[in-house]
Formats: C-alpha cells, sequence, structure tokens
C-alpha cells in the first residue's frame, strides 16, 4: 500500500528540532505539524542525499541541494499518492523530471508551494517544459501570484488557491512573552521603542530616514535564516537612536512585545515579502505600519489591524510612525485586531488544515 504524502523540506531538518520546540525555546514548524497533520513523510537534503544514487548526486553536483532533492522525490514517487512541495525551488525541478521520465512509472499528485514564481528565469522554465502540466495546484501566498498565473498559464481558480500564510499562535503570544525573561539592553530601555525586522526586500535606509531624530529609540534586526539578501545597514550610517542587532526567535518574541509597534519597510515587489515577520508580530498585538507594495496587500487592513504607507517615502512613514506614537490607544486597537486575524484566519493549525483539505481534493 502507498504511504500518503511525501513532503519536501529545504533545508536540514536540525537534530536538536523537537526538543527546542518542546521546551518551548522555538515556534512550531510548518513541516512538523504538517507531517503530524496529515501523515506526511519528510524529506530533507540529508535525506534525500541517502536515496538520490550516483546520477542524483552528479544532479546535485550541477544542479545544487534543491535540484538534488528534487530528483530524489522523482525516485520515490513509486510510493507515494502525493508529492507536496515546499517552494517552487524544489517543484519546479521536480516537475521538469516528471516531464523527461515520468512516462516511466505512476505519477502521483503534486502540489506546490508558490513564494515567488514571476521571476524571469522560473517562467522561461515553466513555459519551455509545460511545467503547469506537471502540477496539480499552485498554492499561493500572494494574491498577485495568484493573479500572475491566471494570466500566464490560464489555470482555474481551482489549481491555484489563495492559501494564506502562518504563523505559530501559541509561540507568538502575549502569555509566553509576558512569561519571558527581560534582555538586558533591549527591554531595560527607558525611552519607548519601536522595531523592525528581517530581510527579504527590506527597505532599511527609507526607515532610518522617517525615524532619524525622533525621541524614540529603533531596533531593526537584519536578518533571516531565508533570504540571500544583502543587509543594508551594513554600509549605512545608523542614527544615533537606531540599534542594529541579531536575535533568536525567543528574543524577537520579547523585542515585539515591549515595541510600540513595528515597522515593515519593503522595496516594491511582486510577492508576500516580510509575511513572517508580519505575522509574528500581529500574533504579538503589534500594529504593523507596512509599505504597500504590488505583492504585500492581503494581511494589512487599513487602519484596521495596521496603516499603509507609500514604499520608498521616508515623509509618509515618519507620519504614520507619529501618528501612533501620539495615538498609543489606536496602536493598541488596532493590535488587538490584528491578533483576531492570526486567531481566526492565519494560524499555524488552521494553515495545516487547509493543507490537508487540498490533498484530499487532488487524491
Amino acid at each position: 500500500m502507498k504511504n500518503k504524502v511525501l513532503l519536501t523540506v529545504s533545508g536540514n531538518i536540525p537534530e536538536n528540532l523537537l526538543a527546542e520546540i518542546n521546551a518551548k525555546e522555538r515556534p512550531r514548524t510548518d513541516y512538523i505539524e504538517m507531517s503530524e497533520g496529515f501523515g506526511a513523510d519528510l524529506i530533507d537534503y540529508q535525506k534525500a542525499q541517502e536515496v538520490v544514487g550516483l546520477f542524483g548526486r552528479l544532479i546535485g553536483m550541477l544542479g545544487g541541494k534543491n535540484a538534488l532533492l528534487a530528483w530524489a522525490c522523482f525516485k520515490l514517487r513509486k510510493q507515494y499518492k502525493t508529492i507536496f512541495t515546499d517552494g517552487e525551488q524544489i517543484g519546479l525541478p521536480y516537475a521538469v523530471f516528471m516531464r523527461l521520465f515520468g512516462w516511466m512509472g505512476p505519477k502521483p499528485a503534486h502540489l506546490m508551494i508558490v513564494h515567488l514564481i514571476s521571476t524571469r528565469s522560473k517562467m522561461m522554465l515553466i513555459n519551455l517544459f509545460g511545467l503547469e502540466k506537471q502540477i496539480d495546484r499552485f498554492l499561493v501566498y500572494s494574491t498577485k501570484q495568484q493573479e500572475i498565473i491566471y494570466q500566464n498559464w490560464g489555470l482555474t481558480k481551482e489549481r491555484v488557491p489563495f492559501t494564506p500564510f502562518m504563523v505559530d499562535q501559541l509561540f507568538f503570544s502575549t502569555t509566553e512573552a509576558e512569561q519571558q525573561a527581560d534582555i538586558p539592553g533591549i527591554t531595560d530601555i527607558e525611552k519607548p521603542y519601536i522595531c523592525s525586522v528581517g530581510l527579504e526586500f527590506r527597505d532599511y535606509p527609507t526607515f532610518m530616514e522617517a525615524v532619524e531624530g525622533l525621541d524614540i529609540h529603533i531596533f531593526i534586526a537584519a536578518g533571516s535564516p531565508w533570504s540571500k539578501r544583502e543587509d543594508q545597514t551594513a554600509t549605512a550610517e545608523i542614527p544615533k537612536n537606531v540599534t542594529v542587532k541579531r536575535f533568536t526567535q525567543k528574543e524577537l518574541r520579547k523585542l515585539y512585545q515591549k515595541s510600540q509597534f513595528v515597522v515593515m519597510p519593503l522595496l516594491e515587489n511582486d510577492f508576500q515579502a516580510g509575511i513572517t515577520a508580519i505575522l509574528e508580530a500581529m500574533a504579538l498585538e503589534k500594529t504593523i505600519i507596512c509599505s504597500k507594495t504590488k505583492g504585500q496587500i492581503d494581511v494589512i487592513q487599513d487602519r484596521k489591524n495596521g496603516l499603509y504607507v507609500k514604499p520608498e517615502d521616508p515623509a509618509e512613514l515618519r507620519q504614520a510612525i507619529v501618528e501612533l506614537l501620539d495615538n498609543p490607544e489606536l496602536a493598541h486597537k488596532m493590535g488587538l485586531e490584528a491578533r483576531k486575524l492570526i486567531d481566526d484566519y492565519m494560524s499555524l493549525d488552521l494553515y495545516v488544515t487547509r493543507l490537508a483539505q487540498h490533498i484530499q481534493e487532488t487524491e
């Protein structure tokens, strides 16, 4: 009898992951919850190395770890009803293998998470091999990416469902943050402070220009385990009221809790850049001031759970920051609405339930 789902993990699963989650040192991961929620087997880079064989290792040498992981899925496909790829970096090469060699065996359903499919190289690859025919569902986090797929490949809405992203609502909560010890040099600052987090398409020069001279302190956590973007703060002149620092996820939780609100300054883009930090902060009942880009339009409800500002406009961003500093009641009210959105729509548990439904519908 075939196993149900093979789920890719674009990385190596840490050996101490479950111990850290159980000790509440880090949030639950989506892939662990998905594995438990719909009985998926996980395959990461390390496990892929063990199953690909000589040809697969050659693919890895030529195409990198993601291509190797995609080939491992191809080799194992006969054992599964569904191959679930956690991004187009795995899903597209797997679809290429299916297009070229899939006639030699069974074709399990293929569900692919879509982060950013609109780059020129990815679109050319899809068009060259007709890969849209090899993917049963494109699970998109951004309605802009959904629109791009509709326009370019004419797929039905059923095959390209909008799938809201998620946050571990249990880890990122005010209850957990309040029980957490203070962080010297951060939580003992007397002035009010705000923060901004992440690297992907962040516009920290505009943010720093907007806050320079304000009688508040600003923390910028310019780090990300996923982004390959350069840290814009590394070569910039840092204003006196700004501290740039790296934080663990647990430290970030405390930083969110103690901040007056959170700013997400973004460069123009067409996907959900900043979504992880946005949802983490919203789960801590924080209002978000966010650049309204083409891609980041699906979470913030302007003046209900946050404020939108034009990208790369320091004057408008400064105005929004001052407005919330002068109106803490408004910031608090919108922060409560932000947490409500997480509980009602964008929690990790709801995310897993939605994905399980998509798997059932494509079996």
